[in-house]
């Protein structure tokens, strides 16, 4: 049994309901922004690459983080689908990447064949580079659907969260600490920058589709913060307890490359309860955002089911 539970107030929210419109809402853009137009489609089947590396797969968490946390402030929801779907095609373009022979050399992901293995390794790092891009022009768009500063403030978390300040620069600490006794500080540092900065831009980038008080956005980030390193302690759990196939990526994939994760610095028992320690946190930084003077604006449930969802997956 989980240690820890979601509040009370989560009862009457349904969060298969929720998931089930907003996923049916991104996966309808990405499909229709995703699909290369007629009038410039993607040359040399590069199309086909990025279509298979975005399209029918996914948990897509962090474009539901996105969601949540605009809907938290009472944001701009056009705003917020666009982001959504920009962060899930930067998520998109970095497992792509990682995939290749040169970084995991994996060949499973989101149980199918990985991009490399369908495509080659050539059109598969020009997909995830077509991706980036892309996701950077949904940011933009040339109508008057979001205000220019919102645009420009998007981009630049995104931007942050996906170069050396956050998942590039932690996969390659990851490369260069393969076979390393990694201590707690610099695991956390590692998977801060490698998972749970795009969990948090996810968050922020949501929260900032809209008004918020300064105690509102430290609260959001803080919940980010904690949601993202929640997730990658949880994966390192699932990747010694689960199988491939629930998985839909290769199981026992870091203990085979002798990767450090949160398992082998802590023992499986430590590490599920700091998944819940970090639930925990998660809900006490919500807690700050309900008890807002401006909470009559603001809705964390689907937050506070996200996160519960994601600690709690595989119980």
């Amino acid at each position: 049994m989980p240690l820890t539970s979601a509040p009370e107030k989560l009862s009457p929210f349904r969060l298969g309901d929720w998931t089930t419109q907003q996923l049916a809402n991104v996966e309808q853009a990405l499909t229709r922004w995703v699909a290369c137009p007629k009038d410039a489609p993607a040359p040399a089947g590069l199309g086909d690459a990025m279509r298979y590396a975005v399209l029918d797969g996914g948990k897509r968490l962090r474009p539901l983080l996105v969601l949540a946390a605009c809907e938290a402030v009472g944001g701009n929801p056009q705003a917020a689908l666009r982001a959504a779907c920009a962060v899930e095609l930067i998520h998109a373009y970095s497992l792509v990447h990682d995939d290749m022979p040169c970084m995991d050399n994996d060949v499973l992901r989101r149980g199918k064949p990985t991009v490399h293995v369908q495509f080659g390794e050539a059109q598969a790092l020009l997909a995830g580079d077509a991706l980036q891009a892309l996701a950077f022009e949904f940011l933009t768009p040339d109508d008057d659907s979001v205000d220019a500063p919102t645009q420009a403030r998007l981009c630049r978390m995104l931007a942050q969260a996906a170069g050396f300040q956050g998942m590039a620069g932690g996969q390659a600490i990851d490369l260069a600490s393969v076979g390393l006794p990694l201590n707690s500080v610099q695991l956390h540092e590692m998977h801060r920058l490698k998972t749970g900065a795009l969990l948090q831009a996810s968050v922020m980038m949501g929260a900032s589709c809209g008004p918020a008080l300064a105690a509102v956005r430290d609260a959001l980030r803080d919940y980010g913060a904690a949601v993202g390193l929640a997730f990658q302690v949880v994966d390192d759990i699932l990747d010694v307890t689960a199988d491939s196939a629930t998985l839909g990526k290769t199981a026992g994939k870091d203990a085979a490359q002798d990767k450090p994760t949160f398992v082998s610095l802590m023992g499986l028992d430590a590490s599920r309860h700091y998944a819940q320690e970090l639930l925990a946190r998660a809900f006490t930084s919500l807690s700050v955002i309900d008890a807002s003077h401006d909470k009559g604006r603001h809705n964390t449930d689907a937050l506070h089911a996200l996160a519960d969802m994601l600690v709690n997956r595989g119980h």
